[in-house]
């Protein structure tokens, strides 16, 4: 029973760990595009700017305040993947970023490529790490407490937060063009989709490697017995 359920946890740790590496790959993406960065980075870009340190540490303190936020809201003890997220989000967004070959290209249409990808792989991500049911990220975890709190759909309340966090961000001087009117949009409607899609994935994928343990524990049991 025990190595079942360890396998389980196992396996949703890779599931969780997974989504965190691809939907910070989606952030990094839109930052080096330079055609706009999600709210949240133009909020966690203008801090740096104005206050130093780096973008990925600065995910991680907006992280902490959030997540407590999202925690007097839902009246609930964050799970350790919500603190798990806090720190492995930033260290991901930095090391991506040190990367020699994620540069921006130097024409419109190879930005706008990397832009669009980056939106869909951003949302894909966070679709993965969600399902793994590790417990969701800051953000994400406000985001769930907002939609419980008031009754309104996913898509709403993402599009709500992202436009505030948005503006807070701008007045602090982050990067805002075009693309980030787009993100802070398209974000709440793409997650909406996104998650639910993720989420019956990572079950179908979680029954399947339950049902492969249960016929290896059988086969051992007949061999036993034989």
């Amino acid at each position: 029973m025990n190595a079942k359920k360890s396998g389980q946890i196992v396996a949703r740790f890779i599931v969780y760990l997974t989504g965190l590496l691809v939907m910070s790959l989606g952030i990094v993406l839109l930052i080096v595009a330079d055609l706009g960065a999600t709210p949240w980075d133009v909020l966690h870009v203008g801090l740096y700017y104005q206050l130093g340190l780096t973008i990925g540490s600065w995910s991680v303190i907006v992280g902490i305040v959030i997540l407590t936020v999202a925690s007097l809201i839902s009246k609930e003890f964050p799970k350790m993947g919500a603190f798990l997220n806090m720190v492995l989000i930033g260290v991901f967004i930095d090391l991506y970023l040190l990367l020699p070959f994620m540069q921006t290209p130097s024409s419109l249409a190879g930005q706008i490529v990397m832009f669009l990808f980056g939106i869909i792989i951003y949302c894909y991500g966070m679709g993965i790490y969600i399902s793994a049911q590790f417990g969701a990220g800051p953000r994400d975890s406000l985001m769930i407490a907002l939609t419980s709190k008031t009754g309104w759909k996913v898509g709403r309340v993402r599009s709500c937060m992202e436009v505030v966090v948005l503006m807070i961000g701008w007045q602090l001087g982050g990067p805002v063009f075009w693309g980030t009117v787009i993100i802070g949009l398209a974000i709440g409607p793409l997650a909406g989709k996104a998650l639910p899609q993720c989420q019956m994935a990572t079950d179908r994928f979680l029954a399947s490697l339950k049902k492969q343990v249960y016929t290896t524990i059988d086969k051992e049991k007949d061999r036993g017995v034989s």
